[in-house]
């Protein structure tokens, strides 16, 4: 399940870029849920927690229908 995250994330990464940040994986647990670090300006982002919500968890959980939920590393 880790590849399937990895790709879902190269998909989000440009977007992110683009705002002069990033994601990073960080690990998938068996649960189903996914800790990934935002990095650049989305790690001071005051909206990084809408982000991390309505942009990473909602690609990520369409992607992998496996991923219960994203969290903050």
């Amino acid at each position: 399940m880790k590849e399937k995250v990895q790709k879902a994330l190269e998909k989000i990464r440009p977007t992110l870029q683009a705002d002069g940040g990033d994601v990073e994986l960080v690990d998938v647990d068996m649960d189903g849920v996914v800790r990934v670090r935002l990095q650049g300006a989305c790690a001071g982002c005051p909206m990084s927690q809408m982000t991390l919500r309505n942009g990473i968890e909602r690609v990520l959980k369409k992607e992998v229908p496996e991923v219960k939920a994203v969290e903050p590393a």
